[in-house]
């Protein structure tokens, strides 16, 4: 069994984990992140970048960079207010120099920041590689055991390590941390249909007959988010991909001449919705950030922004004494109490749409064919009202700035 050493091993090659380990690389701290995958191809992830995560990209001297990876800039929200209508949320009121969000595929954005980070002497991005356990002494995490896709086992001991992988942490797992967890009222289908001359751009949903559907401009095609009743995929699978078709048509009619071009509930892709926290975030030699400590509901499509602000408070806190390798779990405490009270008000909201608008509109008790909610009608009648949702998800609560020694 191999045996390796560094001081800092984040496992989970996504936004969290890979903006991490470019941040503590510039502080000059030895890291090493690892990504079970071969590469960050993955369809339906998250792809939307914030504009607190675009200003993160200047500050970092990235701007440059992220300007030659083929993305779209979204500057409007469309909300529904009547059965085949929308209320616009206009961002370009958003303060800061980017009113807008982009949409990327999270594949070019996390290579744009892997080849960042290899500039970095003290960075090492260990691919194929999938961390299967910790090892303790004495009650002290001490590093993880991990396993190649070749089936090489080993060791990496760190003085501390990151769990940034995900809503289904092995490592969180292993150690046992306490979660407390929401029912959710929707699973989610994702899925693409083509996009036409003359279709809506931006982002925008559209409730109807029991369903929830939201569409996302890419260009070329639309990437929808067709919400179904929690555990209703077997059942939806089950009625048939005609039965899917006449669904996705009957709630955005404009889409009925190209859903013959789904060919299989195969291109449905499932994501299980969960909506939990730890609560708390470390143990001695463990911190726990992104989703691996607060799986987000895709409402506001907020999770992806809440784990790079995690990524970078993270960063500022931590790189001194990881450089000085006086890590201690008050330090870890930190983290959390930075960035804790942003996580539990972004669920709080979230929640507030579960019980007040998905979780109604999937069981038939919204129609917008014979009343609008309330909140729908103010935003339509005071466009100036959608500033608040515009900056809720452009931005979000304590959005976080670059540490002096991460800027370039």
């Amino acid at each position: 069994m191999a045996m390796e050493r560094t001081t800092c091993c984040v496992v989970g090659g996504g936004p969290a984990g890979m903006m991490l380990g470019l941040l503590l690389a510039r502080a000059g701290v030895d890291v090493t992140v690892l990504e079970k995958h071969g590469d960050f191809l993955r369809d339906f992830r998250g792809d939307t970048v914030h504009a607190s995560t675009l200003r993160l990209l200047d500050e970092l001297g990235l701007a440059e960079k992220f300007a030659k990876v083929p993305h779209r800039l979204l500057t409007q929200l469309g909300l529904p207010v009547g059965p085949t209508s929308t209320a616009l949320i206009d961002m370009s009121r958003l303060p800061g120099p980017h009113k807008h969000i982009a949409m990327v595929p999270q594949w070019d954005f996390l290579d744009m920041v892997a080849d960042a980070a290899a500039a970095e002497p003290t960075f090492r991005l260990r691919m194929n590689t999938e961390a299967t356990g910790l090892t303790t002494k004495d009650g002290r995490v001490t590093g993880i055991t991990y396993r190649t896709k070749d089936g090489e086992t080993g060791e990496i001991q760190a003085d501390l390590t990151v769990a940034c992988d995900g809503r289904r942490s092995i490592l969180r797992s292993a150690l046992g941390l306490g979660i407390r967890s929401w029912r959710v009222p929707m699973d989610c289908w994702w899925l693409r249909v083509p996009r036409h001359e003359g279709d809506p751009v931006g982002i925008g949903g559209m409730i109807g007959e029991g369903r929830m559907v939201v569409y996302i401009d890419r260009g070329d095609y639309f990437q929808l988010a067709f919400l179904i009743e929690k555990g209703s995929d077997a059942r939806w699978r089950e009625a048939g991909l005609q039965s899917f078709r006449d669904s996705l048509a009957g709630v955005l009619p404009w889409l009925a001449d190209r859903v013959d071009e789904i060919k299989s509930l195969d291109d449905a892709k499932l994501l299980d919705v969960k909506l939990d926290r730890l609560t708390k975030w470390y143990s001695d030699g463990l911190l726990c950030i992104g989703d691996a400590a607060h799986a987000m509901s895709p409402v506001g499509g907020v999770g992806i922004n809440l784990a790079v602000q995690d990524a970078v408070a993270t960063a500022r806190i931590l790189a001194a004494p990881l450089r000085r390798g006086t890590v201690t779990t008050a330090d870890l405490a930190k983290v959390q109490r930075r960035r804790g009270p942003a996580t539990t008000i972004t669920q709080g909201m979230q929640r507030l749409m579960h019980d007040n608008a998905v979780g109604p509109a999937l069981s038939g008790r919204i129609d917008l064919s014979k009343r609008t909610p309330l909140a729908l009608r103010l935003l339509n009648r005071f466009p100036k009202l959608g500033l608040i949702p515009a900056y809720l998800v452009a931005i979000g609560f304590r959005p976080e700035h670059a540490p002096d020694f991460a800027r370039r």
